[in-house]
């Protein structure tokens, strides 16, 4: 038996603890159940101290942390949403491995009983000409939209970025937004005593087994061998299953919904058990195979997809089952609810489980971490000879150029609902029936992060509320995926510990509480972790989708402006990764009290129509940001830069905190001026929008000069 509990990855503690939990040795079904319930991939047993003190409520939030996604209100309707990882299962097998993280996501958002109305990924890869990393590229990017085309759900943003810290661990993050009245929100919870626990969507085969502790270790020159681990996806399945279930939900026979996602049948049954407070039985002789011969440990396993778990009111099957039947899909009484908080689980004759279900959910082992920060490094200065060369380099790097390649695959206007198409600084889409729309971005600086985790972590949640900004909407509420490598290690376990403090505090300072998401850690390949890498799903909320802005110049002669701080370095900048391959120094910590401002003042000046373009500063800094403006309508800008003592390289390609551009026509310069001083943001004026080129001086001499049709060739190339 001790070979096989590790083997499983539980320690010889938790086998001990299994053993005192049931009295007895546990059945080798049992160890299966524990072994995958109590896996970090389940039990979040290296996070749950830290994740409860991330701020989750907040004016509007109607579902926190703890249910399928979480959901925030807007009008009569609540905007479902959630971001979890797929990272290990793209390592492995790229294609199946991103296919499967959008079904299991958009499932997570069904259990909510929404439709799920668009999808957003953050994905990060090694060196993209590398053969290894351009095979898990295209892999993943085909999965996404072989999936998510087939279903119909738009995929309508995210991001791409590169670093080779993950060339041997691809991170893949899916993002999933739907839209229910908020009166008819479902819930995972498996009430009732009698009533019936039905499987409906897709037969179970030997798919997937162990998929949760699989996520749950690190990778080495072995795991091409647990392909098995990797689940199949059947996005036409997916597809039914989703009209099928909103259609039930709908009816008064269904009392509860539960994605079959990590560890299966397993987790369903005992997380909607343990949330009601009830318990369950199960006949797995009852439950539609797709393999013979499979044993009761390898069905409460499998994490076959396209399947859900529906608590059904007792005496009210058959209705259920016509209404499936009608979609063309499988269902079946699988078990019952029960009374007494027990887990028991038949098999041809035999009772091969019986264990308490807050057993396998609440009581699972928690872990406190010991962390240790790692050394400093000494920024690294990158050289710049030739501004206008350093630009279209820039341009052209595989962090900042189009990203068309990507989203082209991807059918992002499906459902017609998509207002900004992917590209903006954030994804809009309407939702129908109202004027209003809900903004999506997803952000998160590795290299920031690893320099400084705390900063790292209120750079990514201030970036990405400014992203929402941008387009006009005020930023609600975020979903976090926090990736991570083996947080035994004292290094890694500082790095998260800092991520959670950081990620907390700019929360809390910018109104957005964290309504759920997931944490990987392991990402991890012979011992060489990935940058840590949190990514925050903001989600805002914008009443007239007619007021959105874009980060495009429109007319000639408008004036451009830079709001914010002139706070920049270069460490974790783009320009100093492309110079040296690494990340160094100490990055600009974010102000929130000045984040804040500059965000409230920018949505002031928007709901007043004053604003004409805006747009995030990020990577590459001014330069870089100000060629972006120039790239949709072919229009330049003609810039004079402060006559300070900064470094001409620091003012073009450094990067900083809360700093947006914005354009304006010149009869509103004044009102914006006057607004920005009350509000105490700084407010420069950058030059104007002009014909063609992109032209920078400082003290009347040009430094930087380049055409538009340069800038789009270089960055679309």
């Amino acid at each position: 038996m001790e070979s096989t509990y590790r083997q499983m990855g539980l320690s010889d503690m938790e086998y001990d603890r299994i053993k005192s939990v049931l009295g007895r040795e546990p059945s080798l079904t049992e160890l299966g159940m524990y072994a995958v319930l109590w896996s970090e991939h389940c039990a979040y047993k290296h996070s749950r101290k830290l994740l409860r003190t991330l701020p989750t409520t907040g004016e509007g939030i109607l579902v926190g942390p703890g249910e399928n996604a979480g959901a925030v209100e807007m009008g009569d309707y609540a905007i479902v949403f959630k971001i979890e990882s797929h990272n290990h299962p793209v390592a492995i097998e790229p294609f199946q491995g991103a296919a499967t993280g959008v079904g299991g996501i958009v499932r997570d958002i069904l259990a909510m009983g929404a439709r799920p109305v668009a999808l957003l990924d953050s994905l990060r890869f090694g060196d993209p000409k590398e053969p290894r990393n351009k095979y898990l590229i295209n892999g993943v990017v085909a999965g996404i939209s072989a999936y998510g085309n087939a279903i119909g759900v738009p995929t309508v943003g995210g991001e791409v970025k590169f670093a080779n810290a993950y060339s041997e661990n691809p991170l893949c993050n899916v993002m999933c937004v739907g839209v229910v009245k908020k009166d008819r929100i479902a819930k995972g919870l498996a009430r009732g005593p009698g009533n019936a626990l039905m499987l409906v969507g897709a037969r179970t085969g030997r798919d997937g087994i162990h998929g949760a502790t699989f996520a749950s270790e690190q990778l080495d020159e072995t795991s091409e061998q647990k392909r098995p681990a990797v689940q199949v996806g059947d996005p036409f399945m997916e597809k039914l299953l989703i009209e099928a279930c909103l259609e039930l939900l709908d009816t008064p026979y269904v009392v509860g919904i539960q994605d079959m996602g990590a560890a299966g049948i397993t987790s369903s049954v005992a997380e909607t058990a343990s949330r009601a407070k009830t318990g369950a039985e199960l006949y797995l002789d009852n439950v539609p195979l797709r393999e013979s011969g499979m044993s009761a440990y390898e069905i409460m396993l499998s994490e076959s997809q396209e399947r859900m778990l529906l608590i059904v009111k007792q005496g009210k099957e058959a209705e259920v089952a016509a209404r499936c039947a009608k979609w063309g899909l499988l269902s079946a009484v699988i078990g019952r609810v029960t009374a007494d908080g027990m887990l028991r689980v038949f098999h041809k004759g035999e009772k091969v489980a019986e264990v308490p279900v807050t057993s396998l959910t609440d009581d699972a082992p928690c872990y406190s971490l010991l962390p240790a920060p790692r050394p400093g490094t000494r920024e690294e200065v990158p050289s710049v000879t030739d501004p206008d060369s350093t630009l279209l380099e820039l341009l052209a790097s595989p962090g900042i150029s189009s990203k068309q390649w990507v989203y082209e695959q991807y059918d992002y206007m499906v459902q017609t609902n998509t207002v900004l198409r992917p590209g903006q600084d954030a994804a809009l889409i309407r939702v129908r029936g109202t004027r209003g729309g809900i903004a999506l971005s997803t952000d998160g600086n590795g290299r920031l992060v690893y320099l400084d985790p705390y900063e790292g972590a209120k750079a990514a949640v201030a970036e990405a509320a400014r992203n929402v900004v941008c387009v006009g909407a005020t930023p609600r509420a975020i979903t976090n995926c926090l990736n991570f490598g083996n947080p035994e290690k004292p290094h890694i376990a500082y790095e998260f510990t800092q991520v959670v403090r950081g990620m907390g505090d700019a929360c809390r300072a910018l109104g957005t509480p964290v309504t759920g998401g997931n944490v990987s850690f392991y990402n991890e390949t012979c011992g060489k972790a990935v940058y840590p890498t949190p990514v925050v799903g903001m989600l805002g909320v914008l009443d007239d989708i007619l007021a959105a802005v874009t980060c495009a110049f429109k007319s000639e002669g408008d004036v451009v402006l830079l709001l914010g701080p002139d706070r920049v370095s270069f460490a974790g900048s783009e320009l100093q990764y492309l110079q040296y391959g690494a990340p160094s120094g100490t990055p600009v910590p974010v102000d929130l009290e000045m984040e804040v401002r500059l965000q409230k003042t920018v949505l002031s000046l928007m709901k007043k129509r004053l604003v004409k373009s805006a747009h995030d500063l990020s990577e590459g800094g001014l330069a870089v940001a100000l060629a972006e403006c120039c790239i949709d309508q072919a229009l330049g800008a003609s810039v004079e830069l402060a006559d300070d003592t900064m470094p001409l390289p620091l003012s073009l390609f450094a990067e900083g905190p809360s700093r947006i551009i914005i354009t304006c026509s010149p009869e509103h310069l004044h009102e914006i001026r006057r607004c920005c001083g009350e509000a105490g943001v700084p407010c420069r004026v950058l030059g104007t929008v002009v014909k063609g080129v992109l032209s920078i001086a400082r003290a009347g001499e040009t430094c930087l000069r380049v055409s538009v049709d340069h800038i789009i060739s270089k960055w679309r190339g």
